[in-house]
């Protein structure tokens, strides 16, 4: 599954959607700090966020710390930006692939977009509006590798079955 990985993000709620999005496709979770936010037993419970024990989340200081912990995505990433060359759509994904998405105010930092800008992708949008929603940002890409790999171990049928009313 996708590993997401969000640099320094600040608005718990969006996190707390992406959690969710982890929950129900099994992608994994990776937060790097400085966070806007605490995550903690208070702040989960507070946030209603019941599925938080499906999520597999880690915590890193930094970037640095990320890759040295996590050196396999360093040949795997994906980085989301409004200012990317090509749309999200282009690449072909690795189902283990690691997406990630920058801080709501300012996107990923300058630095490593240029250091990656071969995986610099982005969702199309109107050119009068900044960007979209980064809840939102993650399941678009999220669900795009998972199409792109026959949605891996997720059930394609839903309680009404197969059997469509005229």
């Amino acid at each position: 599954m996708p590993h997401i990985v969000l640099v320094e993000p600040e608005i718990p709620q969006n996190t707390g959607n992406i959690a969710r999005t982890c929950a129900v496709t099994g992608c994994s979770l990776h937060l790097i700090h400085p966070l806007g936010f605490e995550v903690s037993e208070k702040w989960v419970r507070r946030a209603g966020l019941d599925y938080w024990s499906r999520v597999s989340v880690t915590e890193y200081e930094n970037l640095d710390d990320f890759f040295s912990r996590c050196p396999e995505a360093a040949d795997n990433l994906w980085l989301a930006s409004s200012k990317a060359p090509q749309s999200y759509t282009a690449p072909r994904y690795d189902p283990d692939c690691w997406l990630f998405f920058g801080k709501e105010t300012a996107g990923l930092p300058q630095w490593f977009l240029d250091e990656h800008f071969s995986r610099c992708v982005r969702i199309p949008m109107l050119p009068d509006v900044r960007c979209l929603n980064l809840s939102n940002a993650v399941a678009v890409m999220a669900y795009e590798v998972l199409r792109q790999n026959d949605f891996p171990g997720l059930t394609g049928v839903g309680a009404m079955g197969g059997n469509p009313t005229p």
